[in-house]
């Protein structure tokens, strides 16, 4: 069942027993953990498949990344809050963690009741941060910031990634993931992450086939598999139909 308020944790941890323990208890506290990963690459991996609220990160783990070099990779994808659980307190791991920004650095053995606290501060305070200016909620041809972020011309987009515009079929999208204000656009065999809230891009679209079904997704309802009350599916992914969002979703077939 796919759970739309839990903060959705990512934990990337070798020793087994401790990583059990840890969800256990996370869990039990009201987070859900969308996966455990021992190395870099399986972490970034359920990342990129996964919604990930927060990532709890140790520093030595096992493959070819350590943990600072999957951070590093896995906030590339996407900003998002991070938490380091580790042993190691040199100052050269400190520096060097310190370089991918994380919300905290929490010493093992860690208490729970700190671990707690240091995750409630940094959803709170990624988030605060996050907060589009009132500048981003004005009308886009009122001239903002974002209006040369994604342009719209028949049946494709031009999505800026990395000072230049990629081409993109609308037919090719499957679905939109939101993180704050940052939007994930999925095809079959690409993601591109731009600065502009779901809400945002869905108005200066305005394309028929792109239906919100929950405050955090939108999807091309032609690549809709199959759905029930609660939760679609496109191909693989699982994704929440929210109840406020059902009415609309099923007023879209009628205009196929």
């Amino acid at each position: 069942m796919i759970s739309d308020e839990r903060i959705h944790i990512l934990l990337v941890e070798d020793e087994g027993i401790l990583a059990m323990e840890l969800s256990d208890s996370l869990e039990a506290d009201g987070y859900f953990i969308v996966g455990i990963a021992n190395n870099g690459r399986k972490a970034l991996d359920l990342f990129q498949r996964q919604r990930v609220d927060l990532l709890l990160c140790d520093i030595t783990i096992k493959g070819d990344w350590d943990g600072i070099e999957t951070v590093r990779r896995l906030t590339a994808e996407r900003p998002i809050p991070v938490i380091y659980l580790t042993a190691l307190t040199d100052r050269e791991t400190l520096e060097r963690a310190k370089q991918t920004y994380p919300a905290a650095y929490v010493n093992k053995p860690y208490q729970l009741a700190s671990l707690r606290t240091a995750i409630e501060l940094a959803i709170h305070n990624f988030n605060q941060r996050s907060k589009p200016v009132s500048a981003v909620a004005a009308p886009l041809e009122k001239g903002t910031r974002d209006r040369e972020t994604i342009l719209h011309i028949n049946d494709h987009l031009f999505v800026k990634q990395n000072y230049q515009f990629v081409k993109i079929n609308v037919d090719d999208l499957l679905y939109l993931e939101a993180d704050n204000v940052y939007t994930t656009l999925i095809t079959g065999n690409r993601k591109y992450v731009i600065r502009l809230t779901l809400s945002g891009i869905l108005e200066r679209m305005n394309l028929p086939s792109l239906v919100r079904i929950h405050r955090s997704y939108a999807v091309n309802i032609h690549k809709v598999d199959s759905f029930n009350d609660t939760e679609l599916s496109i191909g693989t992914q699982l994704l929440p139909l929210s109840r406020s969002y059902k009415e609309e979703f099923l007023q879209r077939f009628n205009h196929y």
